[in-house]
């Protein structure tokens, strides 16, 4: 009786771990105390990396944006994750390396972008694993002095 029971306890203690949710931390979400520290006009590009850290991206045609992105997500087992908490920070500096502006950024509109299934052909031999592991056996090295003219 109490061996059934010690199972029927360990079954349920499985079940109720199984169902412990996984939080994943992508990016970089900023404290809101530390943001606040952030003052246009006064802090420079060095003070924001200190404060901050480094951004997730910079601007793609000049270093004087920098964008700060974080996302929080919550997934159980195997169901589609869902977002806890998302954040984008926008930093423009000017030409001095003085912050000119601090903006949130909207991302209500925000998509998941899915990539596309396709491949790209390519030509060439398309051998299996032991092909690769095993087309070289028999073939003669060369030898490297030869080559060099020694």
């Amino acid at each position: 009786m109490r061996l059934r029971f010690f199972h029927h306890a360990m079954i349920g203690l499985l079940l109720l771990a199984a169902c412990e949710p996984t939080i994943a931390n992508r990016g970089n979400i900023l404290d809101a105390d530390k943001l606040a520290e952030i003052k246009p006009g006064e802090t420079t590009r060095e003070e924001v990396a200190t404060k901050l850290g480094t951004p997730t991206r910079v601007s793609t045609f000049d270093d004087k944006t920098w964008y700060y992105l974080g996302r929080q997500t919550q997934q159980y087992s195997f169901l589609d994750p869902e977002v806890l908490k998302q954040k984008a920070v926008e930093i423009k500096f000017d030409d001095t390396g003085t912050v000119m502006a601090v903006n949130d950024l909207d991302l209500s509109g925000a998509k998941d972008i899915s990539p596309v299934a396709r491949s790209t052909p390519t030509y060439g031999n398309d051998n299996t694993l032991i092909q690769q592991l095993i087309g070289n056996l028999g073939h003669p090295v060369p030898d490297i002095k030869k080559r060099e003219g020694e």
